[in-house]
């Protein structure tokens, strides 16, 4: 695994010594002031689009945060065998393209320049869009109607930008806690501001300029109880199976992902954490995986656990400051190791569960929800001791002696058939919210249910690691699982879920 980045000694980035002195007080309801510093890396100008609307600077460009391109893969429900490698490779060409092109918006001087960024891109991206219909088109199937017409992108604002951190309900009225919903200095209670460029409870923008923001963040204590589970029914499968794999304590990493891009270096354009199976890498094959060493406690689970690195937003470099996913993809900062981990399979609330075939592939949340909306969006931030108020699109401010939780809950159900589909989504399904019942046609299974914490300074400095362009948003954060249980192993889970018991 010569490709796996490893950890090495810190030392204080250059970018932070270049940090732009543009520090922007935001009064919170309370009083309280926050500092709200913005950083460029050093080849991008200050008077970037995403600088200028970040430091709050009036301008032709004010409002313009990003690029937004549709989705093709979202799209691909039904491709055929013969065509999935080409199709991979293409949805993965159409990633690097935005990349590219949000770099050079990032480093325009205005509107003009930034704007200027969208045409060379549609024609980059109109013939790769075409191969993908052509290749769907020699392997018998048929593109989906109007996939052509997904070549244009445009710019879109960053809602957030030049936002103080939200009371938990998205920007409306605070909830009535008793206190006004007045939120908390980020430093502490003592109402002053941070000195920049410590790292210290600082509302972020990331060392490069590209998010997150102070909005993106929101007081957990100003959010209600809002958990709301559906109650077991006669049936229910309602034992537990948790399989320990520790925490990534062997600095496994890398920016690519074999579920949604098979094959290609850096195709998630953002370094990811392992856990499990550590063979796996983009040219994993099935047999590479059941052949791999695993982290697992138990050596019957060889299954793959990933997830985006999260990373202290301190100035502080990685070694993969220059590398692909890290910092040539505009992911900075000093990864964290996660406190704990949890891997938890539970049942169905109104039936008994299945056996997960070996090697389903299961993807949840939406890397690119910013851009793509919240339909796939499956984000959970919370802190320890609020684990009942879960936030979809904001990081937590958790208070002193409490901990940055993320939740991923799976997909629970199953088409019976599939381990993998096109677009990575339509062989699995979530169970129904009100009722806990799978969609017709589909059988409940197990539910991966993993809790990860960490322990980071309070106050909004941390961000997990995204596609450049998606600004490095809470709601973009997903989860990937591959099952590679021993098939025995599986079916006594499965048998231990069934009948109520709690194993591991």
């Amino acid at each position: 695994m010569g490709r796996t980045p490893r950890r090495t000694s810190r030392k204080r980035s250059k970018l932070a010594g270049r940090a732009i002195a543009a520090s922007a007080a935001l009064i919170l309801g309370g009083g309280g002031m926050v500092a709200v510093n913005v950083y460029a890396n050093a080849g991008q100008s200050s008077e970037s689009p995403s600088a200028r609307n970040r430091s709050g600077e009036q301008g032709g460009n004010m409002g313009l945060a990003t690029i937004s391109c549709p989705d093709v893969g979202t799209q691909l429900s039904d491709v055929p065998d013969g065509a999935r490698e080409d199709v991979d490779r293409r949805l993965a060409e159409l990633d690097t393209q935005i990349t590219a092109a949000y770099e050079k918006f990032a480093g325009a001087k205005d509107t003009g320049q930034a704007r200027a960024v969208l045409g060379p891109l549609e024609e980059q991206r109109r013939p790769t869009i075409e191969g993908i219909g052509s290749s769907i088109g020699r392997a018998g199937g048929k593109a989906p109607r109007g996939i052509d017409g997904m070549a244009p992108c445009t710019m879109r604002a960053d809602d957030n930008a030049g936002q103080p951190p939200q009371d938990g309900n998205g920007g409306q009225q605070p909830p009535q806690d008793g206190n006004g919903g007045e939120q908390p200095p980020a430093d502490g209670g003592d109402g002053g501001q941070q000195p920049p460029g410590d790292g210290a409870g600082q509302p972020p923008d990331q060392q490069n300029g590209n998010g997150p923001e102070a909005g993106d963040f929101a007081d957990i204590n100003s959010v209600q109880p809002n958990v709301d589970r559906p109650g077991k029914q006669r049936g229910a499968s309602r034992g537990t199976f948790t399989t320990k794999c520790g925490k990534n304590e062997n600095g496994k990493f890398n920016p690519d992902n074999v579920i949604a891009a098979p094959g290609v270096s850096n195709g998630a354009h953002h370094m990811h954490d392992y856990i499990g199976n550590q063979a796996t890498d983009a040219f994993s094959s099935d047999d590479d995986l059941a052949n791999g060493a695993t982290t697992c406690r138990n050596q019957g689970d060889k299954s793959t656990y990933y997830w985006p690195v999260l990373r202290l937003q301190n100035g502080e470099d990685e070694n993969d400051a220059g590398a692909d996913g890290g910092g040539k993809d505009q992911n900075v900062g000093q990864i964290q190791t996660p406190a704990s981990v949890t891997l938890k399979f539970a049942g169905n609330p109104t039936s008994k569960v299945v056996a997960m075939p070996r090697f389903l592939r299961v993807i949840t949340g939406d890397a690119k929800a910013l851009t793509n909306g919240d339909t796939n969006a499956n984000a959970s931030w919370s802190c320890t001791g609020f684990e009942n108020r879960q936030l979809k699109d904001k990081y937590p401010i958790c208070p002193d002696g409490s901990k940055v939780v993320r939740t991923f809950n799976f997909q629970s159900c199953w088409d019976g058939q599939n381990t993998d589909s096109a677009n990575h989504r339509t062989h699995v399904a979530f169970a129904d919210k009100g009722s806990g019942a799978c969609p017709q046609g589909f059988k409940a299974i197990p539910q991966l249910v993993q809790r990860i914490v960490y322990d980071v300074p309070p106050g909004p400095g941390f961000a997990v690691d995204s596609f450049p362009e998606q600004l490095h948003k809470p709601v973009t954060d997903h989860g990937d699982f591959i099952n590679v249980f021993d098939e025995k192993l599986m079916k006594r889970m499965a048998k231990c879920i069934n009948s109520g018991q709690r194993c591991n």
